[in-house]
Formats: structure tokens, sequence, C-alpha cells
């Protein structure tokens, strides 16, 4: 069952739901979601004449990404055929019986700007921000101002709390994450050598 604005809101007021900061919640607050607003760091891949990056290969990922951060009232431009990581400002924690769905909000989609390549759900349990795969699929650059509100999440009712909720238990890579994260695919125990 998705999560109407009255059930958001009787959550978020009893604290089994936290999305924080929430500065407008007549703003932020949907009929069936919570709108999330871009943070000011970005994780930019860097143009290189290499074949090909070893994603598990820790050092070659980290190699071909620099941060940059936007200061406020500046924008970060988001050029045809870009892709970057970015971040919600707010955090969230998700309880054990809720997941959560990025969604991209349809304003900006009619830009041909798309929120995440395949990373669109938060775990059970799951605290930290949001990290966002942005992506420019039109013709012209966009201009994106941290603080907008860049995305949504729509939470679903599990049948059942999860019994092994995401989180430091299970060696979760991206629990309490601050800012846009790398991938991180190489901790993967498949990969250990």
């Amino acid at each position: 069952m998705i999560l109407s604005d009255t059930d958001i809101l009787d959550r978020l007021h009893e604290g089994s739901l936290v999305v924080d900061p929430l500065d407008d919640i007549d703003q932020q607050v949907q009929p069936a979601s919570v709108d999330l607003r871009l943070g000011s760091a970005f994780l930019e891949f860097q143009r290189t004449n290499i074949s090909c990056i070893h994603p598990t290969r820790k050092r070659e990922v980290s190699e071909y990404i620099s941060e940059t951060v936007v200061d406020d009232g500046e924008e970060f431009i988001l050029h045809p055929g870009d892709f970057v990581l970015g971040t919600t400002k707010e955090r969230v924690e998700i309880p054990r019986d809720l997941v959560a769905n990025v969604e991209g909000r349809s304003s900006l989609g009619r830009l041909a700007v798309v929120v995440h390549a395949t990373a669109g759900f938060v775990d059970p349990g799951y605290r930290g921000q949001v990290t966002l795969e942005l992506s420019n699929l039109g013709t012209a650059p966009v201009a994106l101002t941290p603080g907008m509100r860049v995305s949504q999440l729509v939470f679903t009712e599990l049948s059942s709390p999860a019994d092994r909720p995401y989180g430091t238990d299970r060696g979760s890579k991206y629990q309490d994450q601050d800012g846009p994260q790398a991938s991180r695919i190489g901790d993967d125990p498949e990969f250990d050598t």
C-alpha cells in the first residue's frame, strides 16, 4: 500500500519516518509523496582516454571522479549527455516496515532531466542523504539550483517489517551517507580476493 499524505504526515509527526530538514511541509508533502531538494555537492566523472573503468578496483573509480560544491545562490549546469551524482539536501530515515522509491519530478522530466538510472529504491532501515543519478537526456544545458525540489520519495508499506533491514549489521555500504557517494561495488563480498 502506498502511503497518502495523511499517512506520511502521521509517521513524520510520530517520528517513525524522518525527512530532515523538512522546511515547508505544505510544499514538500504531496498527495502521495515527499518532495526532496537538491543538495550542493556533485560528483562528476572526468572524461578520459582509458579503455574502461574496472568498477571492482576502488582506486580506479575514485581517480575519475571529482567533487564540485556549488555555493549558495549559484547553479550547477547539467549539459546534454552528462551524468553526475548529486544528493538530496534532506537526510531520511526509513523504518523497517516501509520502502521508498525515488522518482523524478515531472517538471524536470519535461526538461529531459532524470534523477536516477537504476538506484531508485531505498531499503527499509536506510538512513542518510539519497544519492541522485542525474542525467540530461535533452539537447540543451539545464541549470540546477541547490535547494530546488528535484525528486520525490514514494513510500510503500511492507506486508511485515523487514527482519534484516538495511544497516551496519548487514555491512550495508551506504548507511549514514552524507553527500553523493561514488560506487562501492568493489566492497561486495564476491570481489574479495
